[in-house]
């Protein structure tokens, strides 16, 4: 298993960087090889990726979920990872967006782009991508301000 942690400044409120990051269906739209992404329902997205010319989808359950503050999941099936985002307010008009996940690669081609760092690279890339794509609109594109507890252990 490895952990990626990637941190962007952005230049937007924080209330507008988490509620962009809520909206997951625009994904594809800053995260190289997302396709799709579907909302199903409060906690629960369905993924489509393309990962080195391979299509895998899977489910993905937010396991928290706290405005201006974190999103947090895990995979139900498929590729195993899980992860937090969290939104720091550094001013009234900066966020620091910090993405910390936990991958565990799955087959041949996943496992040696872990190793050569690939992954940990595309994640970084999508930030930069994040910060461009809020940065250039001002504004989110909609939101989700409902609040999901960590389950009890």
């Amino acid at each position: 298993m490895s952990t990626i942690t990637e941190a962007v400044d952005v230049d937007v409120p924080v209330r507008v960087a988490y509620d962009q990051w809520t909206q997951f269906e625009t994904f594809p739209r800053f995260m190289h090889g997302v396709k799709e992404v579907r909302q199903l329902d409060d906690t629960h997205t369905h993924w489509v990726l393309d990962i080195a010319g391979r299509k895998r989808e899977f489910d993905a359950t937010i396991t928290e979920q706290h405005p201006d503050e974190r999103v947090a999941w895990h995979s139900d099936a498929g590729p195993d990872h899980s992860g937090v985002i969290t939104f720091h307010r550094l001013d009234d008009t900066h966020t620091r967006v910090t993405a910390q996940m936990d991958i565990d690669p799955e087959g041949f081609v996943e496992s040696v782009a872990d190793k050569l760092g690939i992954l940990t690279h595309r994640v970084k890339d999508d930030m930069k991508e994040f910060k461009h794509f809020i940065e250039e609109r001002g504004t989110e594109t909609g939101g989700w301000r409902g609040d999901v507890d960590r389950p009890a252990p």
